[in-house]
């Protein structure tokens, strides 16, 4: 499926976070590293990124083309070109946000804090665009059953909902563009 219910509501639960913490990395000059949703996919980091105005995101599926030195040369780049407040974003799948944060403190002496969303981004209240989707793919869901049709699965696709056979979707991958990441890096400069 090209969607998943809770996806919208959490990249603005992470967006809404990542607003909050520029104010205050903003009027303090730190450096706010957030740790959000993203076991074994960039997509919510990679949103909350873009929406929220990062420097940098750290995500699964780029583990071979980034690490910690890379983000902190990017810190101090935009330091020495008067930047001076840093977002980062970081998916819970790479991990070591605490220690990327203190990396970066010991070795830019900018203050710097680690912030970890978890829980408070699982909790929100669902998006107008979430329960829209859930509303939707559980009509479908309860119309295929009084249908008889059985193994099957609501998805959304093309900016449809279809039902696809449940053995298929096992070996289905979803990948993600990275083209996303360079647009990131481009915006932040």
């Amino acid at each position: 499926t090209e969607y998943t219910i809770g996806f919208d509501t959490a990249v603005n639960t992470g967006m809404d976070a990542l607003n909050k913490l520029r104010d205050t990395s903003s009027s303090h000059e730190r450096c706010s590293v957030v740790e959000v949703m993203g076991r074994n996919a960039g997509y919510i980091a990679i949103w909350c990124a873009m929406t929220g105005g990062a420097e940098d995101v750290m995500f699964p599926e780029a583990k071979d083309i980034q690490d910690s030195k890379k983000v902190i040369q990017q810190i101090i780049t935009n330091r020495s070109t008067g930047k001076r407040h840093n977002l980062i974003v970081v998916a819970e799948g790479i991990g070591g946000t605490q220690k990327l944060a203190d990396d970066i403190q010991s070795i830019t002496g900018i203050q710097t804090r680690a912030t970890i969303l978890g829980h408070l981004q699982r909790g929100g209240t669902p998006t107008a665009t979430d329960r829209m989707h859930a509303s939707m793919m559980g009509y479908y869901a309860v119309k295929a059953v009084l249908e008889g049709r059985q193994n099957q699965v609501v998805c959304f696709n093309r900016g449809k909902y279809e039902m696809l056979d449940l053995e298929a979707t096992f070996s289905m991958q979803k990948t993600l563009d990275l083209e996303y990441y360079d647009i990131i890096k481009t915006l932040s400069i």
